[in-house]
């Protein structure tokens, strides 16, 4: 009797743990889809209501005119390649919903970026992916200037 409840306690913890490996697999493969420009396999892990936030000021789209204004960079063969590190997941109550930061070495030097997965239909999906250049606090005032020139 204590070895059945035990099992049946192992068991209800185990499936009750965030999928953590199975969602970096799925946003780790994302990325690498991206640096070896498979634009069908990028473009598939989101979400038909995707979004992605870039680093411009209007850099906002839905996932159809992500993938208009992505297509010539895949279509060339290259389109970017952000190596993530140091990512954090958060989960819904229902495990239906995740949420991440990561970092990433970029073109750009040190990024940082946001995202959120949902299950949907039994399946992983990217739905929303915020990019954003970090700026140390001390350099703020410089870069002000910058963006003041425009």
């Amino acid at each position: 009797m204590k070895i059945g409840i035990l099992t049946l306690l192992i068991g209800f913890t185990f499936t009750k743990n965030p999928p953590v490996a199975e969602l970096d697999t799925l946003v780790n493969q994302w990325h690498v889809d991206a640096a070896q420009a498979n634009f069908d396999a990028y473009f598939g892990f989101m979400s038909d209501s995707f979004v992605f936030i870039g680093t411009a000021p209007n850099e906002r789209w839905t996932k159809n005119e992500f993938a208009a204004f992505s297509k010539p960079y895949f279509d060339k063969g290259k389109a970017w390649d952000f190596k993530p590190s140091n990512r954090k997941w958060n989960f819904s109550k229902d495990g239906k919903t995740a949420w991440f930061d990561e970092e990433l070495d970029t073109w750009m030097l040190g990024c940082r970026a946001t995202g959120v997965v949902e299950k949907i239909k039994g399946t992983w999906k990217i739905s929303h992916y915020d990019l954003h250049v970090l700026i140390e606090n001390e350099k703020m005032t410089d870069f002000l200037k910058l963006r003041k020139l425009n």
